[in-house]
């Protein structure tokens, strides 16, 4: 027997009690709303038995006849007929139900928005042993003067500009995210003592940074550590961000805050307007003398060499990534105001977005573009932030537009820190592990799944982590 055609079929026993059952389940909730829990329950006891009886019918493959359908018809009509008597009227209760649904849905999304504040909140606190470890790095760095001569006298001057080397930029705050990038790429590495890791980090984090790295050996790889406030020529004169800052209006948006509560939380994070965050666009000023480098994101997992990311070729291209269009809302729309018209009549709508965290950059094909003084006037031109929010991927994407080449897709993998889902096939193949999103794996929101990946390039007996409760 075919349940689902006798349910069809407008003269069957079975879609006669289909629908009484159906119109049974409305009374359910309409008996339970105006706390008549008596007939609210005999109407379940029928549709337990209507269901019963279906299956039944199922499981023997044929039909359900009149003999044994009629008790359970005769009793659904005594039940909707006193529950009509009782004046539910269904259309009435429709109308009241849909009440409540809406304020439920309000409710629902007042709960996002606190989830979402509360996630972003907890994705930019530091979790205290990482606040200890940079303490602790910072005490014996100040402390110990032989210890800074000691890394001066050993920075490798000749490696920093050797154009037959290959690069590694990171611009952190995050010590042992820093760490990780650094351990996991040259534990890959074919032959660690020809990478070069250029770390630039804050005034607060210089020492310890300093230090952390200093007292570590990453199987004979170079790291230099730079502070951002000893780049000068970075101020408000020349760099369009730090120009915003100035203006109150901009102050107000992002360190005050809005009164529109339905606004994410993230678009007016401070963090947007970091330094750190908007140095890629400087790289080729940072490092006058390198002809190319691989830019990397502090919360990245590398599991692969990367040296071949420097022979890719970029045919003339500035910026060498993994496209992220799979999905329509990775499109170039998704990110900028489309509506107005500098968007509008200078950019294709449908353009594929590509990630920033993991780039390969030309930079003489940089300079030559001029893509620095691109990015200064797209930034300028948003100072109202009518063309774009959040972030620096918009302006990366009109920076770089029509100067990107796309990188196989298993060199940059996606979503940790955010998607639960992700291909195990991908993750096992892809050359980096990015953990993009609110749980990064050194809080306690990361994922379970992802967190191993990332941990297993932490040693966790280092004594300053032992001590500082790092786990």
């Amino acid at each position: 027997m075919n349940l689902t055609k006798e349910m069809l079929s407008p003269g069957s026993v079975t879609r006669q009690l289909g629908d009484q059952m159906t119109l049974a389940k409305a009374y359910v909730v309409i008996a339970k709303e105006n706390n008549n829990l008596e007939l609210a329950w005999e109407l379940s006891a029928q549709i337990r038995a209507c269901q019963l009886l279906l299956s039944k019918s199922a499981a023997r493959g044929y039909p359900v006849n009149n003999e044994e359908a009629e008790p359970i018809i005769r009793q659904f009509s005594v039940l909707i007929y006193q529950a009509k008597e009782l004046h539910y009227d269904i259309a009435t209760m429709i109308m009241k139900l849909k009440a409540q649904i809406q304020g439920l849905e309000e409710k629902v999304n007042t709960a996002n928005i606190q989830s979402t504040t509360f996630g972003q909140l907890a994705a930019e606190a530091v979790p205290k042993g990482l606040y200890c470890l940079g303490n602790r790095l910072t005490m014996e760095w100040a402390m110990d003067p032989d210890f800074r001569g000691f890394i001066s006298r050993h920075r490798h001057a000749e490696k920093l500009v050797d154009n037959n080397l290959f690069h590694f930029c990171i611009f952190s705050d995050n010590i042992l995210a820093t760490s990780v990038v650094v351990n996991s790429t040259v534990l890959n590495a074919n032959h660690p003592d020809q990478l070069v890791f250029h770390i630039v980090t804050d005034q607060v984090n210089y020492g310890a940074m300093q230090a952390w790295f200093g007292k570590n050996d990453f199987r004979g790889a170079t790291v230099e550590v730079q502070n951002i406030e000893s780049f000068t020529w970075l101020n408000a004169s020349y760099v369009p961000v730090l120009k915003q800052l100035q203006d109150a209006e901009t102050q107000n948006y992002y360190f005050k805050g809005g009164q529109d509560s339905r606004s994410v939380a993230k678009f007016r994070n401070p963090k947007y307007l970091s330094m750190l965050n908007h140095l890629r666009f400087y790289i080729p000023e940072v490092y006058p003398a390198l002809k190319k480098v691989v830019f990397l994101d502090d919360d990245l997992v590398i599991q692969r060499d990367l040296t071949d990311l420097f022979r890719v070729d970029l045919h003339e291209n500035v910026n060498g990534a993994v496209e992220t269009c799979l999905e329509s809302f990775h499109r170039y729309h998704k990110y900028l105001n489309f509506s107005h018209p500098k968007i509008k009549d200078n950019f294709d709508p449908d353009a594929c977005g590509w990630a920033f965290g993991m780039n390969v950059f030309d930079l003489t094909a940089w300079r030559r573009e001029n893509v620095t003084s691109r990015y200064h006037y797209w930034q300028s031109q948003n100072v109202d932030r009518t063309l774009w929010k959040l972030g620096t991927l918009p302006p990366g994407l009109l920076t770089f537009y029509g100067l990107t080449e796309p990188l196989d897709r298993k060199w940059h993998i996606l979503g940790l820190g955010y998607d639960p889902d992700i291909d195990a096939k991908l993750i096992e193949e892809g050359a980096v592990l990015h953990y993009n999103g609110n749980m990064k794996p050194w809080l306690k929101l990361a994922m379970s799944r992802y967190k191993p990946l990332w941990e297993k390039y932490v040693n966790f007996s280092h004594q300053l982590l032992q001590e500082c409760n790092v786990h």
